[in-house]
């Protein structure tokens, strides 16, 4: 697909269609107090089903809503109702922020037909268009998920690159958590940045926080990069990376990878993990 965005007038004049299916992916930082599964009941789109990225998830592991095996997965996604000939819309309560994880993990697990609500929830809302508290019952499916490995990296993997730097890595995180002169959100984890990585906050990549901004100013934002090496994104916790991850796809470079622990692993305070501060 050329393009991981839709507008709320495509989604708008394709509600209800059997082939489509919508869900909520909203998410907030543990700095944010508030329940997204709570606002979905409260208002969502019609249709649309609830798709909660820390019950999708590595279950044993003890960081945040890390990648699940496929078969989990799979078993998840047949829960909800989709298959893999589904188109899959994910939206966000916040305009553009956790969809685009629940974006990337089903593109990780194989299926490309998925993309983004650009402005997600809060732009649907400001235009008028409908919302319900109706939760759908979603019919159980047969989702199949076989992982591709090319889009996520892992701890070894990062760590490895220290030396070889055969891939560059960028940092979806405000400056002042990056250079390690703002608190970090998630407890007991240190202040700074993997060593040799570049810092592109995903906020810049936004108009107003809600929708992506357009092709000629993504393509600017990214002109001081290098584009010779394979591109890997991090962040806090694996969430705002994946804003990274969408914006890249649209300027035509489809196969960046993902650090899937990002900080909330590398920065632990009782790892031993090398770490920088300060700018660039």
């Amino acid at each position: 697909m050329s393009s991981g965005l839709v507008t709320t007038q495509w989604l708008s004049e394709n509600l209800g269609n059997p082939g489509i299916k919508i869900i909520d992916a909203s998410y907030f930082p543990p700095n944010i107090k508030r329940n997204p599964r709570a606002e979905y009941a409260a208002s969502h789109i019609p249709g649309a089903i609830f798709f909660d990225i820390d019950a999708i998830a590595d279950q044993s592991s003890g960081l945040p809503h890390m990648l699940p095996a496929a078969e989990f997965f799979a078993e998840k996604i047949s829960a909800l109702g989709i298959k893999n000939d589904d188109l899959v819309v994910a939206y966000d309560a916040m305009g553009i922020f956790s969809a685009p994880r629940a974006w990337w993990m089903l593109r990780a697990m194989g299926h490309d037909r998925v993309m983004v609500l650009d402005g997600g929830l809060p732009k649907w809302r400001e235009e008028n268009r409908p919302v319900t508290t109706d939760v759908p019952v979603p019919l159980p499916s047969t989702f199949k998920a076989v992982l591709r490995k090319q889009l996520l990296r892992t701890l070894d993997e990062v760590a490895a690159n220290l030396t070889t730097q055969a891939e560059l890595l960028i940092d979806a995180r405000p400056a002042g958590r990056f250079e390690g002169r703002a608190p970090e959100v998630w407890p007991q984890r240190r202040g700074g940045h993997i060593p040799h990585s570049l810092n592109l906050p995903f906020a810049e990549l936004l108009v107003a926080g809600q929708t992506l901004r357009p092709l000629p100013e993504l393509q600017q934002r990214f002109s001081a990069i290098e584009r010779t090496k394979p591109l890997t994104v991090c962040c806090g916790s694996g969430v705002s990376a994946c804003v990274l991850a969408l914006a890249l796809y649209e300027i035509g470079v489809p196969n960046v990878a993902v650090y899937d622990g990002s900080w909330a692993e590398w920065g632990l305070e009782s790892a031993n993990h090398p770490y920088e501060t300060g700018p660039l």
